[in-house]
């Protein structure tokens, strides 16, 4: 295992902004160049880890964090639960990771520390403790909100909360926020003991432990996490819908629900990942289907006088030589350009997903679509990426692919760690 590099953490005001990850820079657009950071399922057994689905997260000396899916060998033969793992920005050939944590290590086959980070990213705290959520395992088979903290060269894990599948919801996914005071906020798949569609949970540390309620239940769920904004209110998408809470003063939440796509309508449908804020009130973000084409939106959300919000969308994806299916989410830069992701297979361009730009217009013009970045069919530079990218100060992106790669041993494609450099 690699020597664990010194860590700069966070402050408390970007840890409740990290979520967005508007990672905002002034740069002009340009070509793009990949470099595979690393390959998964390097390592015999594939205890390395396979199947990145989630977007990455930096710490201040630049190394990135993020889950596999599956994948991680702890070493009593019980493999393929995931991993939660770092990439040193100077690793060399192939050489960069370490797995900070083996999902499913302890409980045997019920895997009572968790399993199967879906979607999932890991935050920090103040402290550079990271957070993050498992879709299965724990002490009730539906999931945990864990915690990691470095101790003596190596990482332990705490699980925070086991969910029971009843009235707390059940099978979490994607990432976690935290607020100033400390509690985490994530989503469900399931809540109101399974007759409901999904719903938000907070999380408050209490007595030296935590507990956990359901401030928000939605009809329809998905792997959307959540996002926040400086004022505290809370940004989610249901299949359908995009909803705010906000806090009441009193410890409660208002719920609203700030705009309602049209099934498969031109105005896009199925958003997959929160959305952001452009700093102005406005919010961006992504569907997979729907649309001029149904093969997907990028939106706008515009707040208006009296609380009202109006939909613009920005870009329709064709499904042709633009690829189609933004699964993850977007990032601005300071300019106003929204980078992004797209999943689908493309024939025409022989690629299997894309990184767009759609370049900002100047006075009334409008967004235009420009490809950075097609992950070439035979898989060497990844396939399917379904995270959102993050952005660092130089204006290179980075993200992740579920498959594709690289294999030194002709094991399967287990995805990717990819840089764009501009």
């Amino acid at each position: 295992m690699l020597e664990r590099r010194q860590r700069v953490a966070p402050s408390a005001l970007t840890l409740a902004l990290l979520s967005a990850l508007l990672l905002i820079v002034a740069r002009p657009a340009q070509a793009q160049i990949e470099a595979v950071l690393y390959n998964f399922c390097y390592t015999g057994y594939c205890s390395d880890g396979q199947h990145p689905e989630s977007r990455l997260t930096v710490d201040g000396a630049g190394n990135l964090y993020g889950t596999t899916h599956d994948g991680g060998c702890p070493g009593d033969g019980n493999c393929g639960r995931g991993v939660v793992f770092e990439i040193s920005p100077n690793g060399q050939d192939n050489g960069g990771e370490t797995v900070l944590y083996t999902f499913c290590s302890e409980g045997g086959d019920n895997c009572t520390d968790g399993a199967n980070p879906n979607y999932s990213y890991v935050m920090f705290d103040s402290a550079g403790n990271l957070y993050g959520t498992t879709i299965s395992g724990g002490a009730y088979g539906y999931g945990v909100v864990f915690e990691l903290s470095p101790v003596g060269g190596a990482w332990t894990e705490a699980v925070l909360y086991s969910f029971t599948g009843g009235a707390d919801g059940g099978f979490p996914v994607n990432g976690l926020i935290m607020d100033k005071a400390g509690n985490l906020y994530g989503t469900v798949k399931v809540s109101n003991n399974g007759q409901g569609g999904g719903g938000v949970f907070e999380l408050n540390p209490s007595g030296g432990g935590w507990t956990e309620q359901l401030i928000y239940g939605a009809e329809q769920g998905n792997y959307s996490g959540l996002t926040t904004d400086a004022a505290g209110n809370i940004f989610g998408t249901t299949v359908s819908s995009v909803f705010e809470l906000s806090p009441n003063g009193q410890g409660g939440w208002n719920p609203k629900v700030l705009y309602t796509f049209t099934l498969n309508g031109k105005d896009g449908y199925q958003p997959e990942n929160a959305p952001v804020s452009d700093g102005a009130g406005n919010l961006y973000g992504t569907t997979v289907n729907g649309g001029a084409k149904n093969a997907g939106t990028v939106y706008e959300l515009i707040s208006g006088k009296k609380g009202k919000w109006t939909e613009k969308v920005l870009y329709s994806f064709k499904g042709k030589g633009d690829s189609a299916n933004p699964w993850g989410g977007v990032v601005l830069d300071a300019a106003g350009n929204i980078f992004g992701t797209t999943t689908y297979v493309d024939n025409s361009c022989g690629c299997d997903g894309t990184v767009f730009e759609l370049v900002a217009p100047v006075g009334k013009g409008t967004y235009k679509e420009k490809v950075l970045w097609d992950f070439n069919r035979n898989g060497e530079g990844g396939v399917n990426p379904t995270g959102s990218l993050i952005m660092d100060s130089a204006g290179n992106l980075y993200g992740t692919t579920e498959y594709g790669g690289v294999e030194a041993y002709g094991g399967p494609n287990s995805g990717v760690v990819f840089e764009l450099t501009p």
